[in-house]
């Protein structure tokens, strides 16, 4: 059994996996990290540990001593030039993120011809990973809830928006709504275009923002519910981890 933890900057999702399937899984705030021990008291005894950790020492502090003496051993993930199929070829390979690292590793599970791997959250990362498992290089831009609220923070007399996505928006709400969005799409939809002509060609979108975006690309995507996850397990059952 193998116990995928994925430590974000606003949520902790986690999953029991058997070797066959997803059996179990969830999420809560980051904040609330404390009532992880409930959760894990209903993980299988000795089940192995393996954690995407973005959400600083003390999360991570957290885990570990939720797992000591309870299950068989943890692993924290952390980028390299190589892991599990995926060869790295950004310019210092250990400041990739965890999170963007274990995405590109169950992408490459799941594809092995070019892809481009899109997290939407609190911060919306895009990924090249060429054909040959060769990830070169990205996008960080603010995530789309994230940029909606600094406009609401940073420009006068614009509000925190409740709008909806309009192709041409003619209220305040809407058009700071359909602008943040179509700034996420239009982020995505230009670096696919660098692979467009690959064969098979696809976008894996996932995230807590992944539903808002898929509404609207105009390209190949499949949506991915667990593909950091995803990434952790293979990471976990691989020999030379």
């Amino acid at each position: 059994m193998i116990v995928a933890i994925d430590a974000g900057n606003s949520r902790i999702k986690w999953g029991v996996h058997d070797g066959s399937a997803w059996v179990d899984g969830g999420a809560l705030a980051t904040a609330d990290v404390g009532r992880l021990a409930e959760v894990a008291d209903q993980w299988p005894a000795h089940a192995r540990g393996v954690v995407c950790n973005v959400a600083g020492p003390t999360v991570a502090e957290s885990i570990s001593r939720l797992f000591a003496g309870r299950h068989a051993d943890l692993v924290f993930l952390h980028a390299s030039a190589a892991a599990c199929g995926v060869r790295s070829r950004y310019e210092s390979a250990q400041q990739l993120g965890a999170d963007r690292w274990a995405a590109l590793i169950g992408a490459r599970a799941v594809l092995d011809g070019a892809c481009l791997v899109v997290c939407a959250g609190t911060a919306t990362t895009v990924d090249r990973l060429d054909v040959g498992g060769i990830f070169a290089g990205g996008l960080i831009l603010p995530g789309f809830d994230l940029m909606c609220t600094a406009l609401a923070r940073n420009t006068a007399q614009l509000p925190l928006a409740d709008g909806v996505f309009r192709a041409l928006p003619r209220n305040t709400m809407d058009a700071i709504v359909s602008g943040c969005l179509q700034a996420q799409l239009g982020a995505v939809e230009r670096m696919f275009q660098e692979i467009a002509d690959e064969p098979a060609a696809r976008c894996l979108l996932t995230g807590g923002a992944a539903p808002r975006l898929a509404a609207h690309l105009k390209i190949p995507f499949r949506l991915m519910d667990n593909l950091i996850l995803d990434g952790l397990r293979r990471f976990a059952a691989s020999p030379g981890r």
